[in-house]
């Protein structure tokens, strides 16, 4: 009997470490996710050379096709293309790997969510919207954006430029609605 008394013991103390070391292992397979998911995100990295990239000219044909009239500029962080696409004025911006990040295009306030629209209202009473740019993200890239001199690695968003007085400044919204200071121009 006090034999039985002590496997019983002994197998429970067994299965407990077991148990706390498959926990300790669980945790640090999580913390390892979130590091390489880190370190998959791709910051903005200052591009080399003066020319736009015979990459970015190759991925902006099969991404847009043979557009006429394309404007090409190399700035510090992307290759952008300036284009015409269904009446409508784009640039698309491209990493120094040659690879869509996303494309921008200026609208109107009235075609971002009516929702977004309200809360604009609501939250800035007082403040006139001007100038609106689309941000269209490339979600397969992971390369964050640059807009305004401010880095984001947010999808598809709306930049409504705003005055106040004699203050400007810009707000985002998301697809959904939701709205917040983005930096006082």
């Amino acid at each position: 009997m006090k034999r039985l008394v002590v496997i019983l013991i002994a197998l429970f103390i067994v299965g407990a470490v077991n148990h706390s070391q498959a926990q300790l292992a669980n945790n640090s397979t999580k913390k390892e996710v979130k590091k390489e998911q880190k370190a998959e995100k791709k910051a903005l990295r200052k591009l080399k050379g003066a020319y736009v990239s015979d990459a970015s000219k190759r991925s902006f044909f099969t991404d847009f096709g043979n557009v006429p009239n394309v404007v090409w500029t190399r700035t510090d962080y992307f290759d952008e293309a300036v284009f015409m696409k269904n009446g409508k004025e784009l640039k698309a911006y491209y990493d120094e790997d040659g690879n869509l990040v996303g494309t921008t295009s200026v609208i109107t306030f009235a075609e971002i969510p009516a929702i977004a629209q309200q809360n604009i209202k609501k939250n800035y009473k007082d403040a006139v919207p001007g100038k609106v740019i689309f941000y269209d993200d490339n979600e397969i890239n992971d390369t964050d954006m640059l807009l305004y001199g401010i880095p984001f690695d947010t999808p598809d968003i709306y930049f409504v430029e705003m005055t106040q007085g004699d203050k400007k400044f810009v707000v985002n919204c998301d697809t959904k609605g939701n709205v917040s200071f983005f930096k006082q121009l």
